[in-house]
């Protein structure tokens, strides 16, 4: 599994060359957000990863990194070919990228 910036995830989005997978949980969700992201909170992964396309590149995301590894890893187990973690989670996105994303 890669290990990705937020500012290599910024470039990848204005790309649009890859789904980011937002784990956290719906009220972290409710504090901050990336638009365009695709919310699945860790628990319900393994029922929804037939939602996702196996082939296509995924970035997971979280709050600092630590639950989007865990679930890049899930992911990778489960036959997902090109998975990345954005390291820093959406803390790093609002300090390095969007400012205006609130930090919680």
């Amino acid at each position: 599994m890669k290990i990705i910036s937020v500012t290599e995830l910024k470039a990848q989005l204005a790309a649009q060359a890859v789904t980011l997978i937002d784990v956290r949980s719906a009220d972290e969700l409710a504090l901050a957000a990336i638009a365009g992201a695709r919310h699945m909170p860790m628990h319900e992964l393994p029922q929804r990863l037939g939602e996702l396309d196996p082939a296509a590149p995924i970035a997971v995301l979280c709050h600092h990194g630590v639950r989007s590894e865990m679930a890049g890893r899930f992911l990778e187990k489960n036959g997902f070919a090109d998975v990345a973690s954005v390291a820093g989670g959406i803390d790093a996105w609002s300090t390095d990228v969007d400012p205006g994303v609130p930090r919680y």
